[in-house]
C-alpha cells in the first residue's frame, strides 16, 4: 500500500530518521480552496518538495468540515513530494484530528526537533507546554524550533496572542532556552522576521492566500508568495527564504491535451460572461432590474470560472516586470491589426464592422499610452479613468470633454474608475 503523504501524527512525539531539513508553508487555505490560489499552494509543496519533510503552519482549510479538509488531504497528497504534516491554525476547526491526529506534538530529527503547539484559540495548551518542557528537557535535543500558528507579541502587528500567553510559554522554555533556535508562526498573510525575548522569530503566510498590507513596515506589494526552508549547516540550525515565482506550478498546463481544453473552457466561459453582461444590459433597459441583476451575477460566476482556469495556463513574469509584456499586444492591434480589419471591411461594405475596428483602435493606442506610464508602477499617478460604455475609449484628467471623441456618447454615462 502507498504510504500516504499526508500525514496523521499518532503519537505526542516522533522520531524521524534521515531528517536534515523541512519546508514550511503558511496559509494556504483560510481564504478558500479555489483553483487560483491552490496554484500557489501546489507552487509551495513543488518548492518545499526539497527539503525532507514539510510543516504546514496552520489554516489549511476555510473552515473545518469534512468537505474542505477532505479536499486539502486530496490536493495535498497529489501534488506532495514528501512528507507533510500541519499544525493546527484559527480556521482548522471541526474534525481537525480525525484527520491530522495530535495537535501537539514534536518530530525529533537526528539534529533538531520541532515542538508543535496548538494556539489557534489564542492560548496555547497545558498538554502542549507540557509536551515542550519534556522535549527541552531531553540530553538528545539540543536545537529546537517552537511552532504554532498565531504569532507572539512583535514589533510589527497587534495581531498575536496576549503578554500574558507569552509569559505562559516563556516560562516553560526558560530553563532551556538556549536550545530554542527559532519561534515559528503562520495566520498573518505577509512574512516579517523579528526578535522575540531575544529569540529570532518567523512569520510566514505566503502559501496560498493572497498577500496583504499587515502594517505601515510590510505592505503587500513588498512581500512575495513564499515558503521558509529550514536547514543544518555546519551542525546549525539554520533558515532561509524562497520567494514563489508568479508562475510556480506548470506541470499541469504542459499536458498537451489539458492544456488546449483548458484554452477553450476558457474562451467559453468568457464567452458566456459576455454574453450574460449584454443580456444584463437588454434587460436594464427595458425595466427588468432583478433579471439583469441575475444576469450579472451569472456574467460574474463566468468570469470567475474562466480565471481559475486560466490560472492553471497563466505563465506571467514576476510582477513589476509584468506591465510591459501587454504593450506589444496593444501596439500590434491599434498600429496594424484594427486598420487593416476597418480597411478591409470598408472595401466589403460593411460600416459597423468597419466602425467598431476604428474605435477599438483609438482606445488601443490609449491604452498603450497609460501602460507605458504604468511602467513605473510607484510614480504611476492617474487617480481617475473613465470609460465610454458605449464604444470603450479610455480617458483620464481632471477634464474630461462631455462626449466622447469617438462615438459622442455622453459623459454622463461614462464609467469612472478611480481611488
Amino acid at each position: 500500500m502507498k504510504e500516504k503523504k499526508m500525514k496523521k501524527v499518532p503519537e505526542r512525539i516522533l522520531r524521524l530518521e534521515n531528517v536534515h531539513s523541512i519546508g514550511v508553508i503558511g496559509d494556504p487555505g483560510c481564504e478558500g480552496l479555489g483553483t487560483y490560489n491552490m496554484k500557489v499552494y501546489a507552487g509551495a509543496l513543488e518548492e518545499s518538495g526539497k527539503d525532507d519533510i514539510t510543516l504546514v503552519a496552520g489554516d489549511l482549510v476555510p473552515i473545518g468540515s469534512d468537505h474542505y479538509y477532505q479536499v486539502i488531504q486530496d490536493m495535498t497528497e497529489a501534488l506532495a513530494q514528501n512528507p507533510v504534516y500541519s499544525l493546527r491554525g484559527n480556521h482548522d476547526t471541526g474534525a481537525y484530528t480525525e484527520y491530522f491526529g495530535e495537535k501537539n506534538y514534536a518530530l525529533l530529527a537526528e539534529h533538531f526537533a520541532v515542538v508543535a503547539l496548538d494556539n489557534a484559540l489564542r492560548t496555547f495548551e497545558e498538554e502542549g507546554l507540557a509536551l515542550l518542557a519534556e522535549v527541552l528537557a531531553r540530553e538528545d535535543v539540543e536545537q529546537v524550533i517552537i511552532a504554532f500558528h498565531i504569532p507572539v507579541p512583535n514589533h510589527f502587528i497587534q495581531n498575536s496572542v496576549s503578554e500574558e500567553e507569552f509569559s505562559r510559554l516563556r516560562k516553560v522554555y526558560e530553563p532551556w532556552k538556549e536550545k530554542v533556535k527559532y519561534l515559528l508562526c503562520g495566520h498573518v498573510h505577509s512574512r516579517f522576521i523579528d526578535v522575540a525575548d531575544g529569540i529570532p522569530l518567523i512569520c510566514t503566510g505566503g502559501g496560498g492566500a493572497m498577500i496583504e498590507d499587515v502594517s505601515k513596515e510590510i505592505k503587500a506589494c513588498d512581500v512575495e508568495h513564499h515558503i521558509v526552508h529550514f536547514y543544518e549547516k555546519d551542525g546549525v540550525l539554520d533558515y532561509r527564504i524562497a520567494n514563489l515565482s508568479e508562475d510556480c506550478y506548470g506541470q499541469e498546463s504542459d499536458n498537451s491535451v489539458l492544456n488546449q481544453k483548458l484554452k477553450e473552457s476558457v474562451q467559453g466561459e468568457l464567452m458566456a460572461h459576455f454574453r450574460y453582461l449584454m443580456f444584463a444590459d437588454r434587460a436594464k433597459r427595458r425595466g427588468f432590474d432583478q433579471i439583469a441583476n441575475l444576469f450579472r451575477a451569472l456574467a460574474s460566476s463566468e468570469y470567475h470560472h474562466a480565471r481559475n482556469f486560466y490560472s492553471i495556463l497563466e505563465r506571467p513574469a514576476a510582477f513589476m516586470e509584468s506591465i510591459c509584456t501587454y504593450m506589444p499586444g496593444e501596439e500590434f492591434e491599434y498600429q496594424h491589426l484594427y486598420p487593416a480589419m476597418a480597411a478591409y471591411a470598408s472595401e466589403h461594405q460593411s460600416p459597423l464592422t468597419e466602425q467598431a475596428y476604428l474605435g477599438a483602435s483609438a482606445a488601443e493606442k490609449v491604452h498603450a499610452a497609460l501602460l507605458k506610464q504604468a511602467e513605473d508602477v510607484q510614480e504611476f499617478g492617474e487617480k481617475v479613468i473613465y470609460v465610454c460604455p458605449i464604444c470603450g475609449y479610455v480617458m483620464t484628467g481632471d477634464s474630461v470633454s462631455e462626449r466622447c471623441p469617438v462615438c459622442g456618447g455622453p459623459k454622463k454615462q461614462y464609467e469612472v474608475y478611480e481611488i
